[in-house]
């Protein structure tokens, strides 16, 4: 968790902002992290983060075109050296709210930046559980509860939110059982995907979230979220194609499933392979084009994919112990595989 005087600069920070704009990760819990923020003082722009893992200086034409006097960057574990340059030539401040493992030397002197792995006491809790215990809206609780889970956790609040909507949630300790097994995961699933829409869609569905009063405005179908729902049902056959197709894929504790398209989905088909079988290593790789993406899941993923990355020309990764994302070039897929099964198997 943040310290109490950490959420307390924050505030403040989000009260001098008067125009500002919020880039966040292109998943739920960066886009709940900046829907709390947003909803919390009324203003601000919001921006999606689709390249990894750095927020580039491409972006800077978004300050720009936002004439933003304040930038929050939320769930993003990397920021590049010429965004800052350019933003701190301009005077404006940076926070940045994280809980990724970014290594202190990568964090800009210029940059507000609050991550509880910092801190005395080390955590590493969705940036959405760090943004409601700063804003601390009731009316949100449903919306902390979808990013939190999203990123597998059950939050201490959720006790609070099965109190108040009791038809939605499901009384489990498993944050995945809740994402796949009751009505707030099924929010959850349904933001996840819309993040994968073009990005005019995705705007139209960040509006729509700002306006929703509750989580039955957007559970429920009408003329306002109809193009979200079908956009929910089309991709989520495709997803169910892919898992089927993925189980088959199985060689002892490992699954290593490769797919190609114009939709990339690998966290998602990564989760819900995890939630099958929790006890393998998970490996999604999508290609398309030069790249491509991997997603891993289970014990100790992460250190095994910057193993199998590394020396691997312009190949990426990063991210949390048990789940991790990476970039290599395509014609690297079957060096990765050879190297993740030698990993695995000495």
């Amino acid at each position: 968790m943040l310290t109490k005087n950490q959420e307390k600069e924050i505030r403040e920070h989000l009260s001098n902002a008067q125009n500002p704009v919020f880039f966040f990760d292109n998943d739920q819990d960066g886009l709940c992290s900046f829907l709390l923020l947003q909803r919390y003082i009324g203003r601000g722009k919001g921006f999606p983060i689709k390249t990894s893992p750095a927020l580039t200086k491409d972006y800077l034409r978004k300050v720009e075109e936002f004439n933003s006097d304040y930038i929050f960057i939320l769930d993003k574990p990397e920021i590049s050296e010429e965004f800052v340059k350019e933003i701190e030539k301009k005077n404006i401040p940076i926070i940045w709210i994280d809980h990724h493992e970014t290594p202190e030397e990568k964090i800009p002197k210029y940059v507000n930046y609050y991550n509880p792995l910092f801190n005395k006491e080390k955590s590493n809790e969705p940036v959405t559980y760090l943004c409601y215990k700063i804003t601390k809206r009731k009316e949100d609780l449903w919306l902390a509860i979808v990013g939190c889970i999203s990123d597998n956790l059950v939050p201490d609040f959720y006790k609070d939110f099965i109190r108040d909507f009791p038809d939605l949630g499901k009384d489990d300790k498993d944050a995945f059982n809740i994402f796949y097994g009751s009505d707030i995961g099924k929010i959850a699933r349904i933001i996840g995907f819309g993040l994968k829409d073009k990005i005019s869609n995705v705007i139209s569905m960040i509006k729509f979230l700002l306006s929703c009063k509750n989580p039955y405005d957007f559970l429920e179908e009408n003329n306002k979220n109809k193009s979200i729902h079908k956009r929910f049902h089309e991709i989520d056959k495709k997803y169910q194609k892919f898992l089927e197709k993925a189980k088959k894929n199985i060689s002892g504790n490992l699954v290593i499933f490769k797919y190609s398209g114009e939709t990339s989905m690998s966290s998602d088909i990564a989760n819900g392979l995890k939630y099958l079988f929790p006890d393998k290593i998970i490996f999604t790789i999508y290609a398309k084009g030069a790249k491509a993406n991997i997603s891993g899941r289970g014990k100790n993923v992460r250190d095994l994919v910057l193993k199998a990355i590394d020396g691997l020309e312009t190949a990426t990764g990063g991210g949390h112990e048990n789940a991790v994302g990476a970039q290599i070039r395509k014609e690297d897929i079957e060096e990765f595989e050879r190297r993740i099964q030698s990993l695995i198997k000495n």
